[in-house]
């Protein structure tokens, strides 16, 4: 009986056991099988399924430069440009049309700059002296910064700060390039003092704007400016300090205008090369001295005298077609833009020259680029370059000649605003 009753325990135990074997080893199947479904690709949706896609924010915080990828993949989600006429914009003129133009917008949204209050405005500081002449792009800066979208009140908004002093009221008061360094240094020294802004970047968040060489003379006895802050000049030359990364090329324009913008005249052009000035550098005397008597350029050693003509000088760009621009007394020329605003296409002639706005113009696509030692190959040079590569030259020149041009009030994509953007993209890079 007793052993009877220990059997069925046993058999009992035995079932139990079994179950519970038969119940693991199921369990491991589907476990198996449902990971197995869950490396598979998922269905593809329904037609009929609507699919959501993120747009760019517009309010985040985040002020980094959207990527040329990022922009890319949004475009082809999104089918953006498509139908879109903007040839203005979308062309190879710049490096990255698309970013450029998508940065450029989210800079106007949220860029920000306060322009410290403290100095006179009728002594060296705020207002420009003048929007003439050969400084008139320092002028124009200070006249655009003050009733632009971009200033701000609250410092504590403030991406960038702008130190309101003009070297070129100085020069205007007769004021000596020692006493000029006397006067910028002790006024950072005032606003370290007083605000806490320098302190927290030793000015790397700080910026200034000066035009020809009176600036740069100006500053370089002030060293932990010139190394900390933005430099904002039309002397951008890599061999007296320049920093290209930090600094900004300010274009030397001298406006206004005496005659019409040049351009799409191409038939007009019949004279290879031109270019007239002062023997002020090493490399325009040579340039006078190797092709003063040439029958195929036009190259004077002195400018064309007033007494020859009304406005010859000027007239000279609209039938020639490369203007040639060597370096003067400092590495850029007025010339440049002068050659941009009449249709000619200028030959930068200049070594260590950091030409304005080069992150973002491709200056190859509407400019001829050369080193000083080419001047003695010149005209061959020119000559090589085919009708075909000349008009197509000649055309994107067209398109920057708006890059290039000081406007009051500002218009969008003139000088200012690119100087602006200029400004834009570097302030992404400091950190506090």
């Amino acid at each position: 009986m007793i052993a009877g009753k220990q059997q069925l325990q046993q058999s009992q135990l035995f079932s139990l056991k079994g179950s519970i074997l038969t119940l693991s080893i199921l369990t491991l199947i589907s476990f198996t099988y449902f990971s197995f479904r869950s490396l598979r690709p998922p269905l593809p949706l329904s037609p009929s399924t609507p699919q959501l896609t993120l747009l760019p924010s517009t309010t985040t915080t985040n002020t980094t430069p959207l990527s040329h990828a990022r922009i890319v993949a949004y475009e082809k989600a999104n089918n953006v440009g498509e139908g879109e006429d903007d040839d203005d914009l979308f062309t190879d003129v710049y490096h990255s049309p698309k970013p450029f133009k998508l940065n450029f917008e989210e800079m106007e949204r949220k860029f920000k700059i306060y322009i410290y209050p403290d100095g006179d405005p009728k002594t060296f500081y705020q207002t420009p002296r003048k929007l003439t002449g050969k400084y008139a792009s320092e002028g124009y800066f200070f006249q655009n910064i003050g009733e632009s979208r971009f200033r701000t009140d609250d410092p504590d908004q403030a991406h960038l700060f702008f130190i309101p002093i003009s070297c070129h009221k100085m020069r205007g008061k007769g004021t000596s390039y020692e006493n000029m360094t006397i006067i910028v240094e002790n006024y950072l020294d005032s606003l370290i003092a007083k605000y806490p802004y320098w302190n927290r970047t030793l000015g790397a968040d700080h910026f200034f704007v000066t035009c020809h060489d009176v600036g740069v003379r100006a500053t370089d006895g002030v060293p932990f400016l010139v190394k900390n802050a933005i430099r904002v000049v039309c002397s951008p030359s890599y061999d007296v300090g320049f920093i290209p990364h930090k600094d900004v090329a300010l274009p030397q324009v001298l406006q206004p205008f005496a005659l019409p913008a040049g351009g799409n005249d191409v038939e007009n052009r019949t004279s290879l090369g031109f270019w007239a000035g002062h023997r002020n550098s090493k490399i325009r005397v040579i340039l006078a001295r190797v092709w003063e008597n040439d029958t195929e350029l036009d190259i004077s050693n002195n400018r064309i005298s007033r007494a020859t003509g009304h406005l010859l000088y000027q007239k000279r760009f609209y039938r020639t077609k490369f203007c040639v621009c060597p370096g003067g007394s400092q590495v850029n020329s007025a010339r440049i833009a002068d050659s941009i605003h009449y249709g000619c296409v200028p030959v930068i002639l200049s070594n260590y020259y950091d030409l304005p706005f080069n992150d973002i113009l491709d200056w190859r696509k509407f400019a001829v680029v050369l080193r000083e030692s080419d001047v003695y190959e010149l005209k061959k040079i020119l000559k090589n370059i085919s009708h075909e590569e000349f008009v197509t030259l000649h055309k994107n020149l067209v398109k920057v000649q708006k890059h290039f041009q000081w406007n009051s009030p500002s218009i969008k994509y003139d000088a200012f605003h690119m100087v602006i953007y200029e400004l834009w993209l570097r302030h992404h890079v400091i950190k506090y």
